[in-house]
Order: C-alpha cells, then sequence, then structure tokens
C-alpha cells in the first residue's frame, strides 16, 4: 500500500487536513506527536486502529509536501 493509498484529503473530514485513511487522526497530530517525543509503539498503543504503517505514510507524506513546493525569491530593494 502507498502513502496515497493511507492518507486522503476529504473537505468532509476534519475540514480537508490530510487523515490517515479511514480515521479522523490528522498527519499533522502524528507529526507533532512524534516531535515531542512519542515512539512509534507509543503512538500504536494509544491509537489502537493505526498500523505501523500509517505512521511511516505520515511521515513520507510530510517529506514529499515541500518537495514539491515552488520557492519563488523577489530581489529586495528594487522598489520604484
Amino acid at each position: 500500500m502507498t502513502v496515497h493509498q493511507r492518507v486522503e484529503i476529504r473537505p468532509d473530514v476534519m475540514l480537508g487536513k490530510p487523515v490517515i485513511r479511514g480515521t479522523r487522526v490528522t498527519v499533522e497530530l502524528l507529526l507533532r506527536k512524534l516531535a515531542e517525543g512519542m515512539t512509534q509503539a507509543d503512538l500504536l498503543d494509544a491509537y489502537p486502529r493505526l498500523a505501523a504503517a500509517d505512521v511511516q505514510a505520515a511521515i513520507q507524506f510530510a517529506a514529499d509536501t515541500p518537495a514539491h513546493e515552488e520557492v519563488v525569491f523577489r530581489p529586495t530593494g528594487t522598489e520604484n
């Protein structure tokens, strides 16, 4: 199963935030919990409907997001 099969974005679920498919667990929540020091095992205990692959999919989704952004630099000091 690919990350896109595990993460979905639907306007009627959590206001369109990316969630683990079939749940209301947002990718953001999982990333914040990991950043706060929770382990994957802690997350799986806290959210029994999740699988280890769901946690990995959330991390992969987060890594892919900025990879597809385009950054445009505007020169400074060129105001008329």
